[in-house]
């Protein structure tokens, strides 16, 4: 006979933990539902400590965006239907598809049952939701809101990963047609070029000076190639973790901004996500100056930002108004900085702040349509002409040879 350690829930919603004897699990089921209990954990003493390392495992897993839109849809329509929290979350947690979510879920539960709250129980989850889940959901507790909160979340989520969808498509063909090209470029270098300068030399052709070239360089890619490939791997280490240091990081941030195309989305990007997530957490009960606390945790990997938004911070906790505040640190555009003047003398500055989010949300995609539209020819004229140089290197003493064979 084995000892159970279980979690139940009774008809009034009341849970609590014990422990059974049984035979086997499906025995202690049985004897727990014959009482009318609904069971939302049960596990065998000897398994106990196998299933703690089991969650650790699935804690280091991916859990996509996408995940997390499709738990937040879930858990709002089932509590706006009356489903009891606990309850929610324990079938949610059994039926997740990603095992991942599974278990940090089933974690989650077992916190919420024994009486803490959900905000809390997401804290210790920090990898999977972030600073603006954790307060969205404290402002839907404490409101007693919590369903439409939660589907603000859903809804927030679903257009940042819309956004992001939109961008990936958008730079994927170019990066797959960039890729394909260069391994062309390779190709063509370091096995067709030294098989026709084998031949030129044979016939001690005094070569053009563009076929020298790209002999030369041919020579150099063959001779190095490994040591190429182990510098441009080693680079990205290197590079990866010097962006891992407050000052590596800072820098980054400074070079994506002033990038040549791409700044301005980058920007753009970063605006977007700010104002967003400020209308989502304002209209869910949230403080400007709480709001703002949560975008400086929120923004840990853009520190242009996030350094403004803790300036602001510490001006709004001050007394001056929040335009104010973010003029004052001369990072945010002009354009927002003015409109959430216009929205506090007005008294609408949560619909102000709307309106801004997507404004900037069209920037984002006219700036995807026009690049969609430049990138093709720009590639193709740019590759088709590194190709060509070369085909040509390699054509120009074919030439000399066909006119000395005609004398």
């Amino acid at each position: 006979m084995s000892r159970f350690i279980y979690t139940v829930q009774d008809a009034q919603g009341t849970v609590t933990t014990g422990h059974a004897n049984a035979d086997d699990e499906d025995q202690a089921v049985q004897s727990l539902q014959n009482k009318g209990l609904f069971i939302l954990s049960i596990q065998s003493e000897e398994t106990k400590s196998k299933s703690i390392l089991d969650i650790k495992k699935f804690r280091k897993g991916k859990i996509s965006g996408r995940d997390l839109v499709f738990f937040g849809e879930q858990i709002s329509t089932l509590l706006a239907g009356g489903v009891p929290l606990v309850r929610a979350l324990s079938l949610l947690g059994e039926h997740a598809e990603n095992k991942n979510l599974g278990a940090v879920l089933g974690a989650i539960t077992k916190e919420v049952s024994a009486g803490g709250a959900l905000h809390k129980a997401l804290e210790k989850h920090p990898k999977v939701f972030d600073e603006v889940w954790i307060s969205l959901v404290q402002a839907g507790e404490v409101s007693g809101q919590l369903p439409t909160v939660l589907r603000q979340i859903t809804a927030y989520n679903e257009s940042q990963e819309n956004l992001k969808s939109k961008i990936i498509t958008a730079l994927a063909y170019p990066a797959v047609l960039t890729v394909s090209s260069v391994g062309v470029l390779f190709y063509f270098v370091i096995y067709i070029v030294p098989v026709f300068a084998d031949i030129f030399r044979d016939f001690n052709l005094q070569l053009p000076i563009l076929t020298r070239s790209i002999v030369g360089i041919s020579a150099v890619v063959t001779k190095y190639f490994v040591l190429m490939i182990l510098s441009v791997i080693g680079g990205a280490f290197a590079f990866k973790a010097y962006i891992a240091t407050p000052p590596g990081r800072l820098a980054w941030n400074h070079i994506q901004f002033k990038l040549p195309v791409f700044g301005s989305l980058v920007k753009n990007m970063a605006t977007e996500r700010l104002l967003t997530t400020m209308s989502t957490l304002i209209s869910s009960g949230v403080s400007i100056l709480n709001a703002v606390a949560v975008l400086e945790g929120a923004f840990r990997k853009n520190l242009i930002f996030q350094n403004a938004l803790k300036q602001a911070k510490n001006d709004i906790a001050s007394g001056r108004s929040i335009s104010e505040s973010f003029r004052k640190t001369g990072i945010f555009p002009g354009l927002v900085t003015e409109m959430m003047w216009m929205g506090e003398e007005s008294g609408k500055l949560p619909d102000i702040i709307v309106v801004l989010s997507k404004f900037y949300q069209e920037q984002i995609e006219q700036w995807i349509r026009r690049f969609s539209s430049m990138i093709d020819p720009i590639l193709v004229v740019g590759i088709g002409g590194v190709i060509g140089v070369i085909v040509l290197s390699i054509f120009l003493p074919i030439f000399q040879l066909s006119q000395i064979g005609a004398h």
